[in-house]
């Protein structure tokens, strides 16, 4: 038989469960603005992050709020906190004061912590003379003789290059054809091929991919419809995966206990390759050849550029693969710490001493063509002064763009400048 509860009872419930389930947590914003005009300032100028921390509730909230900083342009500044007391609906003011005593980079940390377990913060980075950033490079006595031998294998093997013709994926002003061709350990990697029907020879544009992307074949375009445009997949990206995996996207551990195992040697060299048939192509401006990539990208480019002197220009859009040593000190990959971990024969001396013949950094000064970069200030996956630690080594003409306000993504606009930078540089003709 059912029990029957009488009605006083579940109001009684109700109301007791009511009163005894725990209160809201107040609503607590927080936003961090600084006074370095485009992320900027001079030399032993200050900046002045101001906090606004505003309490959207009709109760006041306790909160305690801390200040942090992490560079490697300078000794980091001991941390600092400040206690709150903030009236409903009001917001709170606080300043910090951050000299910037050495050219660089400085990225300070706003944190706010209430409601017992509550936390969270926003980070803003500025920057001084990013021009003049510099890190000791971490060449190995053997770098060069390394770089030299490598390059000297890829040209024992034969790249039997093949085109396919891919006739739904051309344009009205370009044909596109799958290309396939071997590379250093006789792997195969391909890439999409788009070539201007009309008369050339036209000035070409290797695109190279960002870590775990698939370069593609673009669309009809008028920036690049008068350029052959080589979207290139070097090993386990996009299809150049038959014989070297795209899974797990791992590849900055793969093989790295050994500097002629690791992963970035053969992508490199097929970077290098990837050139090797560019230069093939009777249609092709042998005087005007370009690469250009985006993080990974980016450090192709510089790689690129650095090893093969028929490049002609350097696009490096927030360049992944720079400056190593400063690179671990500014971000945290437990992907690597786990690596490291793994094996008793593994430490950050050893790990560090081979990723530097694959260091953007010590390759740089070898870069003679023209050079753009791209950088986002915000960027926490590429910091900007590891990017800078590359850029500043290149010894020929060059050129960068800082958005302060970006991160690790530039948006199409920033695409469409380099376009016209490589335009103007192959001196075609720019539609207003």
């Amino acid at each position: 038989m059912a029990r029957i509860i009488p009605a006083f009872l579940v109001l009684c419930a109700s109301f007791i469960s009511s009163r005894c389930s725990p209160a809201q947590p107040p609503a607590v914003g927080l936003s961090l603005s600084s006074s370095a005009e485009g992320g900027f300032v001079g030399l032993n100028e200050t900046v002045v992050f101001t906090a606004a921390v505003r309490n959207s509730s009709e109760q006041p909230v306790k909160a305690t709020l801390k200040w942090s900083v992490q560079t490697v342009a300078f000794d980091v500044p001991q941390s600092r906190s400040v206690h709150l007391e903030i009236k409903g609906t009001e917001t709170e003011l606080r300043s910090y004061v951050l000299p910037m005593t050495a050219v660089g980079f400085a990225e300070v940390q706003c944190s706010i912590a209430y409601a017992n377990d509550r936390t969270f913060s926003q980070k803003y980075r500025v920057g001084t003379a990013p021009e003049l950033v510099l890190s000791e490079l971490t060449k190995e006595s053997d770098f060069d003789r390394f770089w030299k031998g490598s390059l000297a294998e890829l040209k024992t093997i034969d790249p039997d290059f093949e085109f396919v013709p891919q006739p739904d994926r051309g344009t009205e002003k370009t044909d596109v054809f799958e290309v396939t061709m071997r590379s250093h350990g006789d792997i195969h990697v391909r890439g999409w091929l788009q070539v201007p029907k009309s008369e050339g020879p036209h000035p070409a544009v290797i695109r190279v991919p960002g870590y775990g992307s698939n370069m593609k074949p673009l669309g009809e375009g008028r920036d690049w419809d008068d350029i052959v445009v080589f979207s290139f997949n070097p090993r386990a990206h996009g299809n150049s995966m038959d014989e070297v995996p795209g899974k797990p996207v791992d590849y900055w551990i793969r093989g790295l206990d050994d500097k002629s195992t690791y992963y970035y040697r053969g992508a490199y060299l097929d970077c290098v390759r990837a050139v090797d048939f560019i230069c093939s192509r009777a249609d092709v401006d042998k005087k005007r050849i370009a690469v250009w990539g985006g993080s990974q990208g980016g450090g192709f480019a510089f790689a690129t550029a650095a090893l093969d002197p028929r490049i002609d220009f350097c696009a490096a859009d927030i360049p992944f693969m720079c400056d190593w040593v400063n690179y671990f000190r500014l971000t945290v990959w437990p992907e690597m710490d786990k690596w490291i971990a793994d094996s008793d024969n593994r430490s950050w001396e050893s790990t560090l001493r081979t990723l530097s013949y694959f260091d953007t950094m010590n390759m740089a000064d070898r870069i003679q063509c023209r050079t753009v970069m791209g950088v986002g200030l915000q960027d926490a996956v590429c910091p900007p002064s590891t990017s800078f630690a590359a850029y500043n080594r290149v010894p020929g003409q060059k050129s960068f763009k800082v958005y302060a306000d970006k991160g690790h993504g530039l948006g199409p606009a920033h695409r469409n400048r380099v376009w016209q930078q490589i335009r103007t540089a192959f001196e075609l003709p720019i539609e207003e």
